[in-house]
């Protein structure tokens, strides 16, 4: 006999799973029973709000959906949060749940982990939410999920299985078999034609890439060296040109010089990208002056037309999308595009805080300490830097819960996540706070357990600071922003990790390179005010040495 639970971890097995995030609890033994002994790997988090970010940051690495096996109740509202970044991010994920047997599933009787309605709760984070009644059922709504994953808009699903449903006998259902799953949407030929009359007519196009653009780098490459158009980069985007390209553009379209560099242009391509709030600030929305047309492609129908309106609406895969685009335009004569390109970020990079220059510098040092080096940031002063001006090399090798949702206690356990999911060599960094690590302190100890030696950037201001420097501009008396600030290396110690700390740039540099041949998870600690404060007194040298490598 085959019990129900085995036979959906060999059904994950046969559809390409190989990792799977969560926390076992007596609602999910029976699917541990079949884990054991599979070819899938488990991975233990400390916190299913943890599991959650480790298969976010599995699926941006490894393109492949982070799977979560989820206790029903409080395992489900604590892996809540990081359903709702990987939301809003448009991230597969799997999240496969118990929920009490039918009877007593919401019957307010008190039965363990009971909520009065958990499918209810979930449908707000993901793109659908199911309850299987019956084991005949799990396969269609497994092949829902897939075809999701694989041809429209990734979010994550949550499917939640009763617990007496597990042990039943699943032989009728037959041996595990690979889902058949639909191919992505292709663009229609008189959307391709549309679009190509609007890049003939322009002499400023611009490109607009959002996160859903990343696994068409190369066909908006070919496609913005054809039109000699700048590629403005949201945060989830960076890399998709890498930041040396002349027409790369990572930059904050929200910013005044985002904003300028829009607005100047005749024709807007955006392609994967929502035109959202927290990279636009709602400029592109507002801006009723603008005169350029605006070409929207999207996989998700309703995305081409949230926000401003656009000219023209093509529902496509953005690759698809590129590159028969690409096909119909003629290479254009080197132009304009270049000058445009570096004068925003010559601008950008005039309009820099202090501070600003400093993360920025430190960004730079980590993605130009080993090739394929991926940064994940949290809600940090750091991070919130790179979203305004920082260049990633290629696609998913920066990212943050800076932007959308905005979650803090992100970073570490996402990094454990993509340095499970990686296929190439490389290290993966943790940018982090250390008022947003005390949030997921704990995963420390999955990372050691999981043998994931990724290197923890802390930097350290002893609070909130970003919270606190927003309530001291807002005239708001600082409150519940100044916490106690654990010491670090003990934690480190106890937790095996190894542990260093870096007061400027020349010292961040050596630690950088221990860490990463120690093979070992390691904290490299900053204090804020003591870096920024050598950065500056260092400064003219490392811009001269900038200079002269370039």
């Amino acid at each position: 006999m085959t019990s129900f639970a085995t036979w959906i971890v060999q059904m994950l097995a046969a559809n390409g799973v190989d990792t799977v995030f969560g926390i076992p609890g007596v609602h999910t033994v029976e699917l541990y029973r079949g884990l054991a002994g599979s070819s899938i790997r488990h991975v233990t988090a400390r916190h299913e709000q943890g599991a959650g970010f480790m298969a976010d940051g599995y699926a941006r690495v490894s393109g492949r959906p982070g799977v979560c096996f989820i206790i029903t109740g409080p395992g489900l509202t604590n892996i809540a949060t990081a359903m709702g970044q990987a939301y809003g991010d448009s991230i597969p994920m799997l999240v496969i749940s118990t929920v009490n047997p039918a009877g007593s599933m919401g019957s307010g009787a008190g039965h363990l982990h009971e909520l009065p309605d958990q499918r209810q709760l979930m449908t707000q984070v993901s793109a659908f939410s199911h309850t299987v009644l019956t084991i005949d059922e799990f396969p269609t709504v497994l092949a829902r999920a897939f075809a999701i994953f694989a041809s429209a808009r990734p979010r994550p699903v949550h499917i939640e299985i009763p617990v007496d449903l597990l042990p039943v006998d699943a032989s009728r259902l037959g041996p595990a078999r690979t889902l058949p799953v639909p191919d992505r949407p292709a663009a229609a030929e008189s959307a391709l034609a549309a679009a190509a009359k609007e890049c003939a007519r322009a002499s400023r196009p611009l490109i607009i890439a959002g996160g859903g653009a990343t696994a068409a780098a190369d066909a908006i490459l070919t496609l913005a060296e054809r039109l000699d158009a700048p590629v403005l980069m949201t945060t989830n985007a960076r890399g998709t040109l890498a930041q040396d390209h002349p027409l790369a553009l990572p930059i904050w379209p929200g910013g005044d010089v985002g904003a300028s560099v829009i607005a100047a242009a005749d024709l807007i391509l955006a392609i994967g990208t929502e035109l959202g709030p927290t990279d636009f600030e709602d400029r592109l929305a507002n801006h009723r002056e603008l005169t350029g047309r605006l070409v929207r492609c999207d996989i998700d129908p309703e995305q081409t037309v949230r926000g401003r309106l656009p000219d023209l609406a093509v529902v496509a895969d953005a690759r698809d999308f590129a590159e028969r685009l690409a096909e119909r335009i003629e290479r254009r004569k080197a132009g304009d595009g270049a000058l445009r390109t570096a004068k925003a970020r010559a601008a950008v990079s005039n309009s820099l805080l202090r501070k600003q220059r400093a993360c920025l510098n430190l960004l730079d040092l980590l993605r130009d300490s080993a090739n394929n080096a991926v940064i994940v940031g949290d809600s940090t002063q750091p991070a919130y830097a790179g979203c305004l001006a920082f260049g990633a090399s290629a696609p998913s090798q920066f990212f943050s819960s800076a932007t959308g949702y905005g979650t803090l206690g992100y970073a570490l356990p996402a990094a454990v996540g993509a340095r499970l999911g990686r296929q190439t060599d490389g290290p993966v960094f943790a940018l982090v706070g250390d008022g947003g690590l005390q949030f997921s302190l704990a995963e420390m100890g999955t990372a050691v357990e999981a043998q994931a030696d990724i290197v923890m950037i802390l930097w350290n201001n002893r609070g909130y600071g970003e919270i606190k420097s927003y309530m001291e501009g807002a005239a708001i008396t600082p409150l519940g922003v100044d916490i106690h600030t654990p010491d670090f290396r003990l934690l480190a110690k106890g937790y095996g990790w190894g542990h260093m700390t870096a007061d400027d740039p020349a010292a961040m540099a050596a630690a950088v390179t221990a860490a990463l041949a120690s093979r070992r998870p390691t904290v490299i600690e900053i204090d804020e005010a003591t870096y920024v404060a050598a950065f500056e007194r260092a400064a003219p040298q490392l811009e001269e040495t900038a200079q002269a490598g370039s």
